[in-house]
């Protein structure tokens, strides 16, 4: 179970201004994998889960996605705080610094704002559980990727720790998947929703 704590669940220290790198992980803020939609995706979902345990899974896992938020928070608001306007030109980073300066503010790594579009809801436990698992396994592939990319070991251990986060979301979501399959009749949880159709259970 998560608990919050004023504090970050990892500690965040960098030390060097890189505009350049905050722009690639300010995707996992606001991109369509990051950490923001995850929060949303599963605090959301809770409410119609028919398995209580899974319904406080995915509200433990969603507040835990809060402070992965608050992470990636940190690690950009590090990377550019003493960030200068020339700085920011030769970066890249000019259009977002025209827009926000400095604060943080939800977008991709290409520039996209973010959207609730995001994230899906669909009120079926077998369609979300599934969309949870495939969003745990594509935000460890942009931690894989972050990695590939980035040298700084500041920067860098922050990033294994939210990836290693990732995997084990997925173990849990896998857990709560079958758990889930195993109050629903075997011969039917995929031609109808166990939410909705209860007619059918």
């Amino acid at each position: 179970m998560w608990s919050y704590e004023k504090r970050l669940q990892f500690p965040v220290k960098i030390t060097t201004t890189c505009p350049k790198t905050a722009q690639l992980i300010i995707s996992q803020y606001g991109g369509p994998d990051g950490e923001l939609s995850a929060s949303m995706r599963y605090l959301a979902q809770r409410y119609t889960m028919p398995v209580k345990s899974v319904g406080g899974l995915l509200t433990d896992i969603g507040t835990e996605e809060l402070a992965h938020m608050e992470i990636i928070c940190a690690m950009v608001y590090q990377l550019t705080k003493h960030l200068t306007p020339e700085e920011a030109k030769t970066a890249g980073f000019d259009a977002y610094y025209i827009d926000h300066t400095a604060a943080l503010w939800p977008q991709a790594a290409a520039g996209v704002p973010f959207t609730s579009l995001e994230f899906q809801s669909k009120g079926d436990a077998i369609t979300d559980l599934t969309e949870d698992l495939a969003a745990e396994q594509k935000a460890r592939t942009v931690y894989d990727n972050l990695l590939r990319v980035i040298t700084d070991p500041e920067v860098r251990e922050p990033l294994k720790f939210l990836r290693s986060r990732e995997v084990v979301h997925f173990q849990r979501f896998g857990e709560a998947l079958e758990r889930t399959k195993e109050t629903l009749d075997a011969k039917n949880f995929y031609y109808f929703n166990p939410e909705f159709d209860k007619q059918m259970l």
